[in-house]
């Protein structure tokens, strides 16, 4: 093998459960680095706080330099504002008392009129500035978002319900939070310019109280980091409680779960489930609402108390001529102004902090790498020529699950039909996963021609397969589009795509369509208004969406490898025998691995392979395995056997006549 650089690793929680064939079964569990979220602390907490306040005036500059500069101008501008009115309101106060010429008056009051035009203006113009940040900063963070996990090679992450969590707090927190850290920043450097304003003329007057107003506001600031720190613990926690409460959610208002739940009468065993998920968030965030409201309340009472006894130190003083009514105007806004910035100033560096530790799941995604190895110097995928090897294959998808594959050997011949067959739980789409690279193998390898899949470009191995899957996707686009998504260099190619939907026995249906291919296959963008009228859209079956899928696939008739996982699955007798047909014409003698339940469907491959308990413990073509008599017999005669029963009931049942 070629060197392979390590670049992630999938967390798996610890269910030991037994996960059947092919989903990893994770049990609830905080998973990797939920503990991350609660700040550590000296000198890493610093360096981790540096790190996210940097990432977010980097994505801010990246995505809107100008106005982020012109923000934090006006910004720091309107922290000096009050201070800058609190004086010259002290001027002209002194001067009329004093008896200042009328131009020194004039110009203190064209002053103090301008300062307060721009104390009125200045807010717009930076909440203007913030929605423009907002909706730019917004842009380029989903971008950069789902450009990483589009960079995951495997599955491992998406399969991963912790993982889940964080990616879901990222899209929520990635596209406002950058902006929320910096504004919260510029609102912490904006209440430090007033704060340094109004101490030093607080400090001109009383010394001892600038002492005392400054030390009141230590314990808010204390108290409200400690608040934003439980409070993003607080969403964290709930998380998955969120989560479930989604789940529930969309079942009720599913159009593929309508059927059931009315049928059954589910509807109201959801709700229940939702409002209970529900109720425990709420409980969760009421609880925080009370720690703050109480918190807030003691420190809003101990600065009052402070304000007060200033107040009265303040008249006491001037009573005995120590200060001039310009200095108690002074002296009262100083207080006030210090108290209020220290308020703000607490309040911004909590959310800021806040801000930044759920900032801090968008960062994390952002430089999660590959759940799989990624070769540093990739070796090249030879053409196909000889087969695919799997080679002592094991798999599991930890060390607490339980092994889904054992030890299978089994060898794809180039150019013949494979078919892979086995009860629920073989193994057999846990193979199909492996074979693209979804996962790696726990132990063993898998050889395309010799090279180990390992030491290979994902993508450009899986530009040499085409697939159908049993769990195929219905895309709400038109009916051109959903085949085009097999190969979208097909796209506007209506040739390549109607051969395809012909191969697939799709084209007449379409054709039948208000808009033939140019027909939206959803019902889900519109007005009520519009729905009555076929041309917005229209809804497919289940079985023309499958048969849509594999137009999708057959859209790569020219890959190496086709892969069919129960393609027929959704089908009914008689299309299914048209859907087989299709696909003997369709492989020809190209390298194909067919999935199938349905035995009669697999009987002319040309290689036969039983999975059973994760092992290969059959291979043959169809006469082989019969004349063995073992499991693919068995079941083959087993089904085969309710076909007959029930060919000979329906002949009972019409007086022996068909």
């Amino acid at each position: 093998m070629s060197d392979v650089q390590e670049t992630g690793h999938t967390h798996v929680t610890t269910d030991t459960g037994d996960t059947g064939d092919d989903t990893p079964h994770q049990g609830r569990n905080v998973g990797p680095g939920a503990g991350d979220v609660m700040p550590r602390h000296g000198r890493a907490e610093t360096r981790s706080t540096v790190r996210r306040i940097f990432a977010a005036f980097s994505l801010a500059a990246e995505a809107a330099s100008g106005a982020l500069a012109l923000y934090v101008t006006l910004t720091l501008a309107t922290g000096a504002l009050p201070v800058v009115i609190a004086w010259l309101t002290k001027s002209v106060l002194d001067g009329v008392i004093g008896g200042a010429p009328p131009g020194t008056l004039i110009t203190l009051g064209a002053g103090l009129a301008a300062t307060g035009v721009a104390v009125g203006v200045m807010p717009q113009m930076t909440k203007y500035l913030q929605a423009q940040m907002d909706r730019k900063v917004g842009l380029l963070a989903q971008d950069h978002l789902f450009t990483a996990t589009e960079g995951f090679v495997g599955l491992g992450n998406f399969e991963d319900p912790p993982f889940l969590d964080r990616i879901r707090l990222a899209q929520q927190s990635g596209g406002t939070i950058p902006n929320r850290a910096v504004d919260g920043l510029l609102s912490v450097s904006q209440s430090a310019v007033t704060i340094t304003g109004f101490t030093g003329s607080l400090f001109l007057l009383s010394p001892v109280m600038t002492v005392l107003v400054l030390a009141s506001g230590v314990p808010t600031l204390a108290a409200q980091l400690m608040l934003s720190r439980r409070r993003a613990r607080m969403i964290w926690d709930i998380g998955p409680v969120e989560r479930r409460e989604m789940f529930y959610s969309d079942l009720l208002t599913s159009v593929r779960a309508a059927k059931e739940i009315r049928l059954f009468g589910i509807g109201a065993f959801f709700r229940g489930r939702m409002l209970e998920e529900r109720g425990t968030a709420n409980a969760a965030r009421q609880a925080m609402d009370r720690r703050e409201v109480c918190t807030q309340s003691l420190l809003g009472l101990a600065g009052a108390l402070v304000s007060g006894g200033g107040l009265l130190w303040a008249v006491n003083a001037a009573g005995s001529g120590g200060l001039s009514v310009g200095d108690i105007t002074i002296f009262i806004a100083a207080v006030a102004g210090v108290q209020g910035a220290l308020g703000t100033l607490a309040d911004a560096m909590a959310r800021t902090h806040q801000a930044l530790l759920l900032f801090d799941h968008y960062l994390t995604v952002i430089a999660t790498r590959s759940d799989l190895p990624v070769a540093r110097n990739p070796r090249v995928l030879p053409e196909l020529r000889e087969g695919i090897e799997f080679r002592d294959v094991w798999f599991r998808y930890s060390d607490s699950h339980p092994w889904i594959l054992r030890g299978v050997d089994l060898h794809i011949p180039h150019g013949r039909a494979t078919a892979l067959v086995g009860l629920n739980g073989a193994g057999k789409s846990t193979l199909v996963k492996l074979l693209c690279r979804f996962y790696d193998p726990t132990r063993g390898a898998i050889l395309w021609d010799g090279v180990d899949l390992r030491d290979v470009d994902a993508a450009e191995l899986r530009k040499r397969i085409g697939a159908s899957f049993q769990d195929y996707m219905e895309y709400d686009l038109t009916a051109a589009e959903n085949i085009a998504l097999g190969d979208l260099d097909a796209l506007g190619n209506h040739e390549r795509i109607q051969r395809s939907a012909k191969y697939a026995g799709i084209h007449d249906k379409i054709m039948e369509l208000p808009r033939g291919y140019d027909s939206l296959l959803s019902r889900v963008f519109f007005m009520e208004s519009e729905k009555d009228d076929p041309d917005t859209g229209v809804a497919f079956s289940g079985g023309q969406w499958q048969r849509l899928a594999l137009a999708r696939a057959f859209l790569r008739d020219h890959r190496e490898l086709m892969i069919l996982d129960e393609p027929s699955s959704g089908l009914d007798a008689q299309a299914e025998h048209e859907m087989h047909t299709a696909l003997r014409r369709h492989r020809g003698r190209r390298t194909s691995l067919l999935i199938s339940h349905r035995l009669g469907a697999v009987r002319e491959a040309d290689l036969i392979v039983v999975l059973s308990g994760g092992r290969v413990i059959e291979q043959g073509d169809h006469s082989a395995l019969m004349t063995g008599a073992d499991e693919y017999a068995r079941l083959f005669t087993l089904q085969a056997s309710g076909y007959q029963t029930g060919a000979r009931d329906e002949t009972a049942s019409t007086g022996g006549t068909r």
